[in-house]
């Protein structure tokens, strides 16, 4: 069964900071970012419970290239998964804490 995909208002954000990283080193490696970002989205949308709980009920999936994580929330009561952020693996829980 697929899960409803639902985003923090700050996703889109996420990945436009990404995007624009990834474009200033090479040209097209922010298509191949984003292009890995969905279908890692996709595929936890189809899978949701296979990742581990990291933390307060927030599970995370990790690109296979890229070094992010799209942290989500399950709620199998209305089948929906809400991605709380997609971050670089480098940056501290800290500092996106208030998403939770």
């Amino acid at each position: 069964m697929i899960f409803t995909v639902i985003n923090h208002k700050e996703v889109k954000n996420d990945v436009f900071v990404a995007k624009d990283w990834y474009k200033r080193q090479e040209q097209g490696l922010e298509k191949r970012f984003a292009a890995e970002v969905k279908s890692t989205i996709l595929y936890l949308s189809k899978n949701p419970f296979l990742f581990q709980i990291k933390y307060r009920n927030v599970r995370t999936a990790y690109t296979e290239v890229f070094p992010y994580g799209v942290h989500y929330h399950v709620n199998k009561n209305t089948k929906t998964i809400t991605v709380l952020g997609i971050f670089h693996t480098s940056i501290s829980p800290s500092q996106w804490n208030s998403r939770l």
